[in-house]
This record gives structure tokens, sequence and C-alpha cells, in this order.
């Protein structure tokens, strides 16, 4: 496969119409129908279902969308790693990050580097840590800010000094809003959004103990900005880190006894690094 095939195919896919990727793309409809033909000939799959007026991908077809997007992604990274400049450092830096308070030192350490190299940009990718570490292993990122627990042993790392406090985001006109803290006992009769990692969900349970088997868990998630939207439209009430966040109608109580949880900042062992991310790597180990 050819990534500029790939390109293509990923027009298509976005757009949804062969006239209009074709477009796109400056191509003749005829040459590109032609492509894709030849590619799921390659292939030996259907990629697209056909209509008059759009077409719509296969299930083959979004497994190579997934497929060809992380391809064409890294290929542009690596084109982007070998953009320099003679006499100034310039080109851009993959960080992947989660939902953690250490995520204000990295953005202070984005600040004080970028007065130094301003031609150096940032791309931020959030997900959940097991996310940022698949990326992280494909080498579409160059770093990754991993709340604990993780397994760090591919990894050189270093560990973050701040910790990130559990608590409760729940509606402030609950009865719960009216307590300081959070016991496991509060939240046995209270539908609960919980973290989808299985490895906090590990965590949570030891921090429970016997009350884990009574709860009731309506929804998992990974990141919080839609948690707090089903917290405040009264799913349940959400697990997680104190963000000092302002959500409207939403409060944060913290959980007693308290729990805490660690945060690293990871890259790949014995990889070559760009200068751009070689520069900021001993940035962070100075601030």
């Amino acid at each position: 496969m050819e990534l500029r095939v790939l390109r293509y195919f990923l027009a298509v896919a976005r757009e949804e119409n062969i006239t209009k990727a074709a477009a796109l793309l400056h191509l003749t409809q005829p040459t590109l129908s032609r492509q894709l033909m030849q590619l799921e000939e390659e292939l030996g799959v259907k990629l697209f279902q056909r209509s008059r007026y759009h077409i719509v991908l296969t299930d083959e077809g979004m497994r190579l969308r997934r497929r060809a997007q992380e391809l064409v992604d890294l290929a542009d990274k690596t084109t982007r790693e070998f953009i320099t400049g003679e006499t100034e450092l310039m080109g851009e830096i993959a960080i992947g990050a989660g939902e953690t308070q250490s995520m204000s030192f990295l953005s202070q350490a984005i600040v004080s580097f970028r007065e130094r190299y301003p031609k150096v940009t940032f791309r931020i990718f959030s997900a959940s840590a097991d996310d940022v570490k698949e990326r992280l292993d494909m080498g579409l990122l160059d770093m990754g800010l991993l709340t604990e627990p993780v397994d760090v042993g591919r990894y050189a790392f270093c560990r973050m000094k701040e910790k990130d406090r559990w608590g409760v985001l729940m509606r402030t006109d609950t009865p719960l809003a009216q307590r300081e803290v959070i016991t496991p006992g509060d939240l046995e009769n209270i539908p609960l959004l919980l973290s989808g990692r299985e490895t906090v969900q590990r965590e949570l349970a030891s921090w429970f103990g016997e009350s884990w088997d009574r709860l009731q868990i309506a929804a998992t998630f990974n990141l919080i900005l839609n948690a707090a939207n089903m917290v405040r439209c009264g799913v349940g009430v959400a697990l997680g880190f104190d963000l000092n966040l302002d959500f409207e109608g939403l409060c944060f109580r913290p959980l007693s006894p308290k729990m805490e949880t660690g945060t690293v900042l990871v890259w790949k062992k014995d990889q070559v690094l760009t200068p751009a991310t070689e520069a900021f790597h001993e940035h962070i180990k100075n601030v």
C-alpha cells in the first residue's frame, strides 16, 4: 500500500462522497475510483458500500481507516522530525496526557521552553494512560504523562512531585454536597461513574473494601468532561481527581480515608530523539 493511496482512501471516508473527495484531492473522479478499486483488489476486501449519493465504510473499511490514519500520522510526524533550522531549534513535540494536576507543571515547562525556542510547537493528545501508552509504543507520541498505577518497565521516566487527590464530583443540590469528606459507606446506595481502566478500578476496590460489592456502577468514563455532563444530568456522581475545575452546578468533595495517585512522565527507552524533544527532556530535568 502506498501512503498516497491511503490518503485518498481517508479523504473519501471523511467526505463519504467520491466526487467531493476527488475535488479536494485535485483528481478526476474516474482516477480516484480506480485507485480505490485497486486498493480493494490488493487487500481482497470490500471497503465501501456504494449508493447513488454517498458511500459508507464496511467493517473492513472501518478497520483500515484506523490503521491508515495511524500510518499517515506516523509518516507526517517523521517528516516533521527532520524539519530543522540551521541556527534555531524548531519542530513538533507530541505529548499524550491524562487528566492530572501535573499537567499544570508540564504547561509551565512548555511556556518557559517556548520562551527560549519559540519555533517549537507542541501537540497534546488527551486520553487515558492505556491509550497514551499504545500511541507511545507505536511511535506517534514522544512523551506521555501517565497517572498510576502504570507499568513503566519499558520506559524511561521521571516522577512528578505533585500527587492527585481522589474525590467525588456531584451536583450541589445532592445531600452528599453537605459533607466535607466522602466515606465508602456514603456511596453504597448512589449510582456511580468510575474510570474504565481496570487497574484503577482495582485501586478503588481496595479503598472501598467490603462496600465495593454493594456499589451501583451506572457508567464508566475515561475523561472527566463528559462525565461531568452526566453528573449534571443526574446519571450519578463521579469518582476522580481534584482538578480544580469549575463546573456550574457541581462541586467536589475529597475521599476519606485519603486516596492519592502519583504521575510519571515517560518516553521510550533507547529511542533516537529529535533535537527539539531532546532539548525539552533536558529542560524538564532542569525545572
